[in-house]
Protein backbone atom coordinates (compact mmCIF):
# COMPACT_ATOMS: atom_id res chain seq x y z
CA UNK A 1 0.00 0.00 0.00
CA UNK A 2 2.69 2.65 0.54
CA UNK A 3 4.24 1.53 -2.50
CA UNK A 4 1.36 2.54 -4.15
CA UNK A 5 1.13 5.77 -2.29
CA UNK A 6 4.46 6.43 -3.25
CA UNK A 7 4.22 5.72 -6.97
CA UNK A 8 0.86 7.61 -7.15
CA UNK A 9 3.08 10.56 -5.19
CA UNK A 10 5.67 10.68 -7.81
CA UNK A 11 3.43 10.84 -10.48
CA UNK A 12 1.42 13.68 -9.22
CA UNK A 13 4.25 15.08 -8.97
CA UNK A 14 5.82 14.26 -12.26
CA UNK A 15 2.72 15.44 -13.83
CA UNK A 16 2.50 18.83 -11.65
CA UNK A 17 6.00 19.48 -13.10
CA UNK A 18 4.92 18.52 -16.73
CA UNK A 19 2.42 21.37 -16.38
CA UNK A 20 4.63 23.87 -14.79
CA UNK A 21 7.17 23.28 -17.83
CA UNK A 22 4.06 23.85 -20.25
CA UNK A 23 3.05 26.89 -18.49
CA UNK A 24 3.44 30.43 -20.82
CA UNK A 25 5.89 32.32 -19.55
CA UNK A 26 4.70 36.52 -20.27
CA UNK A 27 8.82 37.83 -20.76
CA UNK A 28 9.23 35.22 -23.10
CA UNK A 29 6.45 36.18 -24.58
CA UNK A 30 6.85 39.39 -25.23
CA UNK A 31 9.58 38.41 -27.33
CA UNK A 32 7.32 35.95 -29.59
CA UNK A 33 4.79 38.89 -30.11
CA UNK A 34 7.99 40.49 -31.60
CA UNK A 35 8.59 37.52 -33.34
CA UNK A 36 5.07 37.26 -35.13
CA UNK A 37 4.69 41.06 -35.85
CA UNK A 38 1.87 41.42 -32.75
CA UNK A 39 3.05 45.26 -32.77
CA UNK A 40 2.82 46.19 -35.90
CA UNK A 41 -0.02 44.32 -37.28
CA UNK A 42 -2.05 45.43 -34.20
CA UNK A 43 -1.54 48.63 -33.22
CA UNK A 44 -2.87 51.79 -34.45
CA UNK A 45 -0.07 53.96 -35.13
CA UNK A 46 -2.62 57.23 -34.76
CA UNK A 47 -3.36 55.83 -31.07
CA UNK A 48 -0.23 54.62 -30.11
CA UNK A 49 -1.42 54.70 -26.69
CA UNK A 50 -3.35 51.83 -26.75
CA UNK A 51 -1.33 49.15 -27.90
CA UNK A 52 -2.54 45.94 -29.52
CA UNK A 53 -5.70 47.46 -29.55
CA UNK A 54 -6.80 46.95 -33.36
CA UNK A 55 -8.26 49.18 -35.58
CA UNK A 56 -5.01 49.02 -38.20
CA UNK A 57 -6.35 49.48 -41.84
CA UNK A 58 -4.91 46.13 -44.21
CA UNK A 59 -6.05 47.51 -48.01
CA UNK A 60 -5.96 44.75 -50.26
CA UNK A 61 -7.37 43.36 -53.92
CA UNK A 62 -10.02 41.91 -51.66
CA UNK A 63 -11.22 44.72 -49.29
CA UNK A 64 -10.07 46.44 -46.64
CA UNK A 65 -9.07 44.36 -43.50
CA UNK A 66 -9.59 45.47 -40.31
CA UNK A 67 -6.95 43.78 -37.52
CA UNK A 68 -8.53 42.90 -34.18
CA UNK A 69 -8.25 44.05 -30.53
CA UNK A 70 -5.74 41.42 -28.90
CA UNK A 71 -5.76 42.93 -25.40
CA UNK A 72 -6.94 41.24 -22.62
CA UNK A 73 -10.23 43.38 -22.38
CA UNK A 74 -13.47 40.81 -22.01
CA UNK A 75 -16.13 42.53 -24.31
CA UNK A 76 -13.97 44.03 -26.99
CA UNK A 77 -10.74 41.80 -26.81
CA UNK A 78 -9.66 38.53 -25.97
CA UNK A 79 -9.95 38.38 -22.28
CA UNK A 80 -12.51 35.56 -22.28
CA UNK A 81 -10.41 33.42 -24.45
CA UNK A 82 -9.34 29.88 -23.10
CA UNK A 83 -5.56 29.02 -23.85
CA UNK A 84 -7.28 26.01 -26.27
CA UNK A 85 -9.11 28.88 -27.91
CA UNK A 86 -6.25 31.17 -28.49
CA UNK A 87 -3.88 27.71 -30.14
CA UNK A 88 -6.99 26.93 -31.89
CA UNK A 89 -7.13 30.70 -33.51
CA UNK A 90 -3.59 30.42 -34.18
CA UNK A 91 -3.02 26.81 -35.95
CA UNK A 92 -6.35 26.53 -37.50
CA UNK A 93 -7.97 29.77 -38.18
CA UNK A 94 -11.23 29.26 -36.05
CA UNK A 95 -12.56 31.25 -33.63
CA UNK A 96 -13.37 30.33 -30.26
CA UNK A 97 -17.47 30.48 -31.41
CA UNK A 98 -16.17 27.65 -34.77
CA UNK A 99 -16.04 31.03 -37.16
CA UNK A 100 -13.62 30.96 -39.74
CA UNK A 101 -10.88 33.53 -39.51
CA UNK A 102 -9.53 35.12 -43.00
CA UNK A 103 -6.05 34.34 -44.09
CA UNK A 104 -5.58 38.25 -43.88
CA UNK A 105 -4.67 36.87 -39.90
CA UNK A 106 -1.68 34.60 -41.07
CA UNK A 107 -2.49 31.75 -39.55
CA UNK A 108 -1.66 29.71 -41.95
CA UNK A 109 2.00 30.53 -41.09
CA UNK A 110 1.07 30.89 -37.61
CA UNK A 111 0.11 26.86 -37.88
CA UNK A 112 3.97 26.13 -37.74
CA UNK A 113 4.98 27.82 -34.17
CA UNK A 114 5.84 25.59 -31.88
CA UNK A 115 2.97 24.85 -28.91
CA UNK A 116 5.24 26.57 -26.02
CA UNK A 117 5.95 29.99 -27.87
CA UNK A 118 1.94 29.81 -28.85
CA UNK A 119 1.80 29.49 -25.12
CA UNK A 120 4.52 31.77 -23.70
CA UNK A 121 2.71 34.75 -26.13
CA UNK A 122 -0.90 34.15 -24.98
CA UNK A 123 0.71 34.71 -20.82
CA UNK A 124 2.14 37.80 -22.86
CA UNK A 125 -1.22 39.34 -24.21
CA UNK A 126 -3.36 38.34 -20.67
CA UNK A 127 -0.58 40.24 -19.10
CA UNK A 128 -0.93 43.21 -21.12
CA UNK A 129 -3.56 46.55 -20.87
CA UNK A 130 -7.20 45.61 -21.76
CA UNK A 131 -7.97 48.41 -23.95
CA UNK A 132 -11.78 48.64 -24.63
CA UNK A 133 -11.87 49.37 -28.66
CA UNK A 134 -14.33 47.66 -30.86
CA UNK A 135 -12.55 47.64 -34.22
CA UNK A 136 -15.32 47.65 -36.90
CA UNK A 137 -16.03 44.77 -39.19
CA UNK A 138 -14.00 43.64 -42.44
CA UNK A 139 -15.48 45.93 -45.66
CA UNK A 140 -15.08 43.38 -48.45
CA UNK A 141 -16.32 42.80 -51.95
CA UNK A 142 -17.98 40.45 -53.25
CA UNK A 143 -17.82 36.92 -53.28
CA UNK A 144 -14.89 37.42 -50.25
CA UNK A 145 -17.35 38.78 -47.87
CA UNK A 146 -19.16 35.09 -47.69
CA UNK A 147 -17.38 33.73 -44.65
CA UNK A 148 -19.06 30.52 -44.91
CA UNK A 149 -16.86 30.11 -48.16
CA UNK A 150 -13.57 30.01 -45.89
CA UNK A 151 -14.26 26.58 -44.72
CA UNK A 152 -13.61 25.29 -48.38
CA UNK A 153 -10.49 27.63 -48.89
CA UNK A 154 -8.97 25.93 -46.21
CA UNK A 155 -9.68 22.04 -48.09
CA UNK A 156 -7.86 23.21 -51.02
CA UNK A 157 -5.07 25.70 -49.71
CA UNK A 158 -4.31 25.04 -46.26
CA UNK A 159 -2.41 22.59 -44.67
CA UNK A 160 -1.66 22.99 -40.81
CA UNK A 161 0.92 21.13 -38.49
CA UNK A 162 4.19 22.82 -36.69
CA UNK A 163 7.46 23.35 -38.12
CA UNK A 164 9.07 20.51 -38.51
CA UNK A 165 13.87 20.76 -38.83
CA UNK A 166 15.13 19.09 -40.86
CA UNK A 167 17.61 16.85 -39.68
CA UNK A 168 20.49 17.51 -42.73
CA UNK A 169 20.75 21.09 -42.08
CA UNK A 170 22.12 23.28 -39.04
CA UNK A 171 20.26 24.02 -35.87
CA UNK A 172 21.12 27.86 -37.23
CA UNK A 173 19.55 26.93 -40.68
CA UNK A 174 16.66 25.62 -39.08
CA UNK A 175 15.82 28.76 -36.35
CA UNK A 176 15.90 30.85 -39.64
CA UNK A 177 13.68 28.28 -41.56
CA UNK A 178 10.97 28.46 -38.85
CA UNK A 179 11.47 32.63 -37.84
CA UNK A 180 10.58 33.17 -41.71
CA UNK A 181 7.70 30.40 -42.39
CA UNK A 182 6.53 30.60 -38.53
CA UNK A 183 6.08 33.31 -36.64
CA UNK A 184 7.97 35.95 -38.88
CA UNK A 185 5.30 35.08 -41.86
CA UNK A 186 7.24 36.63 -44.19
CA UNK A 187 5.63 34.67 -47.36
CA UNK A 188 2.10 36.06 -46.34
CA UNK A 189 3.28 39.84 -47.58
CA UNK A 190 6.25 38.17 -50.11
CA UNK A 191 4.76 35.91 -52.00
CA UNK A 192 1.90 36.06 -54.83
CA UNK A 193 -1.52 35.19 -54.43
CA UNK A 194 -4.00 34.23 -56.23
CA UNK A 195 -7.54 35.18 -57.32
CA UNK A 196 -8.56 33.28 -54.10
CA UNK A 197 -5.90 34.50 -51.91
CA UNK A 198 -3.92 31.95 -51.53
CA UNK A 199 0.02 32.48 -51.60
CA UNK A 200 1.38 30.93 -54.41
CA UNK A 201 4.18 28.39 -53.42
CA UNK A 202 6.09 28.20 -57.12
CA UNK A 203 6.80 32.03 -56.16
CA UNK A 204 7.40 31.71 -52.08
CA UNK A 205 9.18 35.32 -51.70
CA UNK A 206 9.86 36.42 -54.69
CA UNK A 207 7.68 39.47 -54.16
CA UNK A 208 4.26 40.86 -55.87
CA UNK A 209 3.36 43.46 -57.86
CA UNK A 210 -0.15 43.38 -55.85
CA UNK A 211 0.50 44.02 -52.31
CA UNK A 212 -1.08 45.85 -49.28
CA UNK A 213 -2.46 49.38 -50.13
CA UNK A 214 -1.94 48.52 -53.98
CA UNK A 215 1.96 48.66 -53.48
CA UNK A 216 4.71 46.37 -54.68
CA UNK A 217 6.29 44.48 -52.11
CA UNK A 218 9.93 43.18 -52.85
CA UNK A 219 11.44 39.85 -53.74
CA UNK A 220 13.58 38.20 -50.48
CA UNK A 221 15.03 35.26 -52.37
CA UNK A 222 19.03 35.54 -53.40
CA UNK A 223 18.07 36.26 -57.23
CA UNK A 224 20.54 38.51 -58.29
CA UNK A 225 18.36 41.04 -60.25
CA UNK A 226 15.03 40.90 -58.69
CA UNK A 227 15.78 39.46 -55.15
CA UNK A 228 18.56 40.16 -52.61
CA UNK A 229 21.56 38.22 -54.37
CA UNK A 230 23.84 41.23 -54.23
CA UNK A 231 23.22 41.28 -50.14
CA UNK A 232 25.99 39.71 -47.75
CA UNK A 233 24.60 38.48 -44.53
CA UNK A 234 25.75 41.24 -42.97
CA UNK A 235 23.47 43.67 -44.67
CA UNK A 236 20.46 41.96 -44.44
CA UNK A 237 20.91 41.69 -40.58
CA UNK A 238 21.88 45.49 -40.61
CA UNK A 239 18.37 45.90 -42.95
CA UNK A 240 16.21 44.06 -40.29
CA UNK A 241 18.16 46.42 -37.82
CA UNK A 242 18.02 49.46 -39.02
CA UNK A 243 15.87 49.67 -42.03
CA UNK A 244 19.05 50.91 -43.99
CA UNK A 245 19.33 49.38 -47.50
CA UNK A 246 22.69 48.44 -48.88
CA UNK A 247 23.62 50.78 -51.29
CA UNK A 248 22.11 54.05 -49.78
CA UNK A 249 18.30 53.59 -49.73
CA UNK A 250 15.76 53.05 -46.85
CA UNK A 251 13.06 50.72 -46.06
CA UNK A 252 9.48 52.21 -47.13
CA UNK A 253 6.07 51.41 -46.14
CA UNK A 254 4.36 48.98 -44.46
CA UNK A 255 8.27 47.18 -43.75
CA UNK A 256 9.61 50.31 -41.98
CA UNK A 257 7.04 49.33 -39.02
CA UNK A 258 8.06 45.69 -38.98
CA UNK A 259 11.72 46.91 -38.55
CA UNK A 260 10.56 49.45 -35.86
CA UNK A 261 8.08 47.46 -34.00
CA UNK A 262 9.70 44.23 -35.00
CA UNK A 263 13.13 42.89 -36.75
CA UNK A 264 14.81 45.49 -35.08
CA UNK A 265 14.49 44.02 -31.18
CA UNK A 266 15.23 40.57 -32.54
CA UNK A 267 18.61 39.17 -31.20
CA UNK A 268 21.61 39.05 -32.98
CA UNK A 269 21.88 35.69 -33.32
CA UNK A 270 17.66 35.20 -34.50
CA UNK A 271 18.71 38.04 -37.27
CA UNK A 272 21.74 35.87 -38.51
CA UNK A 273 19.87 32.81 -38.61
CA UNK A 274 16.94 34.52 -41.10
CA UNK A 275 19.80 36.37 -43.30
CA UNK A 276 21.21 32.82 -43.80
CA UNK A 277 18.15 31.23 -44.06
CA UNK A 278 16.45 33.71 -46.79
CA UNK A 279 20.24 33.72 -48.71
CA UNK A 280 20.27 29.94 -48.78
CA UNK A 281 16.68 29.65 -50.88
CA UNK A 282 16.39 29.15 -54.79
CA UNK A 283 16.99 32.07 -56.62
CA UNK A 284 12.99 32.99 -58.11
CA UNK A 285 12.29 35.72 -60.19
CA UNK A 286 9.13 38.32 -59.16
CA UNK A 287 6.06 37.02 -61.21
Amino acid sequence: MRGLVAALLVLAGFSCGSLAAAAGDPKRGEYVARLGGCHSCHTDPKKKDAPLAGGVELASPYGTFYAPNITPDPATGIGRWSERDFIRAMTEGVAPAGSHYYPAFPFTSYTRMRRQDLLDLKAYLDAARPVRNAVRPHDLRFPYNYRIALAAWKWLFFRPGEFKADPAKSASWNRGAYLVTGPGHCGECHTKRNFLGATDDSHALAGTRDGLDGKSVPNITPHPKDGIGLWSTADLVNFLKTGDVPFGETAGAPMDGVIAENTSRWTDDDLKATANYLLSLPQRKTP
